[in-house]
């Protein structure tokens, strides 16, 4: 098999893939049109691909927000995870002897060290950011499932009706609250 025929089966795999998800996607969203939502089943959606939780609850400007999250957090995890195995691996050529390195009139040893714990705590900052964004992706699924049907409308009141008992010698406040 060549180049091209392999790029021909890829892009053909490719758009079958795609048709599979636009399939299961279109799928849930039209069994989502019942006005009943379960929240274990809008925490799985997101679970297993995030934002799927948001399409099945109609949220759909929240999927860009989701995936802005994860993308940014992914690319700072990646990024700082490369800047830290630089810096301890040119550390480490340093203490075994080897000073040829691409840094060598630019940090001491003791500046290595340093880059090294900056950027290993950058990692796992970033990667607890990455886990944040995709938790609160699943919760945001469910509590919006849980307030589907939450009622939001203008008529909410409280009345206080004063009552006298002409009979008796007390009198009394009746409450009347309207949600």
């Amino acid at each position: 098999m060549n180049l091209k025929e392999y790029l021909i089966s890829y892009k053909s795999m490719t758009k079958k893939k795609f048709l599979i998800f636009f399939f299961i996607l279109f799928s849930i969203v039209a069994n989502s049109q019942k006005i009943e939502k379960k929240p274990s089943k809008a925490a799985l959606y997101s679970t297993v691909l995030p934002g799927l939780g948001q399409a099945y609850t109609n949220k759909y400007w929240k999927i860009p927000i989701i995936y802005a999250g994860l993308i940014t957090s992914g690319y700072y995890v990646n990024d700082n995870y490369q800047k830290y195995n630089i810096y301890k691996n040119t550390f480490i050529d340093r203490v075994n002897g080897e000073n040829n390195d691409q840094f060598i009139n630019v940090y001491s040893d003791n500046d290595l060290q340093t880059l090294t714990s900056f950027y290993r705590r950058n990692t796992e900052v970033s990667s607890l950011l990455f886990l944040l964004t995709y938790i609160l992706n699943i919760l945001d699924a469910s509590v919006n499932a849980h307030l589907i049907n939450y009622d939001i409308s203008e008529n909410i009141s409280i009345n206080f009706i004063p009552k006298n008992m002409s009979n008796n010698s007390y009198s009394l406040i009746n409450m009347h609250l309207n949600l």
